[in-house]
């Protein structure tokens, strides 16, 4: 777990899966290189984090100064938000929640930033207190496709659609105007914001896009797009320097020194 640059801000990535965790793969590889690369380019370094060592993992934290909270193909257990599971949740993943509920806990009494991307951001809401949507086709029989499973004949890639941010959130600040298009690989969504994360962007359907913390000083973001896939996309790259940037505050890591 060494960071390869030791004067680049060290943004921690847990496993996207318990699964792809055990596999032996080396790091970085399947979706978690997105996340890697992503952080890479905006002049952090990224430290893979183990959902099997929940000891080692405390060990890390501390020398770590910011996070990326990945997606998944899980779905968090309803009865961790109040709600009986309707048959459209995908199994849980334990050792997912567990590892981006540890990380949420330091992050926050630490004052560390994270950016939580789909499955994370809809964790980072449950975590606060928050609720979800279980399955937006058949809750909200929006029109708009919010996965490629939306679609027939299923296309190759993920569909995009626009969002729209409020003026005044970072969101719009980084975005520079209320309007930006996304990609979009998710079945469900949030529905009551948790605590003190107030919603920043929605989709033209009302699904909500983005989620920021409003309870401290704390750089603290949910999409719920994949910005770590739209390579070349201003705010999307804007996202991950963003982070960099919350996490070099963090350390007092000197730009010149990167």
């Amino acid at each position: 777990m060494t960071p390869a640059n030791p004067n680049r801000p060290r943004i921690g990535i847990p496993w996207r899966t318990t699964k792809e965790g055990a596999s032996g793969e080396q790091p970085w590889q399947g979706k978690n290189r997105y996340y890697a690369e992503a952080v890479r380019q905006a002049g952090g370094e990224p430290v893979e984090l183990s959902l099997l060592d929940p000891q080692g993992l405390q060990e890390v934290l501390p020398v770590l100064d910011g996070f990326v909270l990945p997606g998944s193909p899980a779905d968090i257990d309803p009865r961790e938000y109040g709600r009986q599971n309707t048959g459209k949740s995908e199994p849980a993943d334990l050792g997912r929640e567990q590892t981006d509920r540890a990380i949420l806990d330091h992050a926050f009494a630490q004052k560390k930033p994270v950016l939580a991307i789909c499955f994370g951001c809809q964790l980072l809401n449950v975590y606060l207190g928050g609720t979800l949507v279980q399955d937006l086709q058949s809750e909200l029989a929006t029109p708009i496709a919010h996965r490629r499973k939306d679609l027939t004949p299923e296309p190759p890639n993920d569909p995009c659609h626009p969002a729209r941010f409020e003026a005044d959130s970072r969101l719009a600040t980084l975005a520079g105007g209320v309007e930006a298009t996304v990609n979009s690989s998710h079945h469900q969504a949030i529905d009551k914001p948790g605590r003190d994360l107030r919603v920043t962007g929605r989709a033209p359907d009302g699904v909500v896009e983005s989620v920021e913390w409003t309870g401290d000083a704390n750089w603290v973001i949910g999409v719920q797009w994949h910005p770590e896939r739209m390579a070349g996309d201003p705010l999307a790259e804007k996202l991950f320097t963003a982070l960099t940037a919350a996490a070099r505050e963090v350390r007092k890591v000197p730009v010149d020194k990167l």
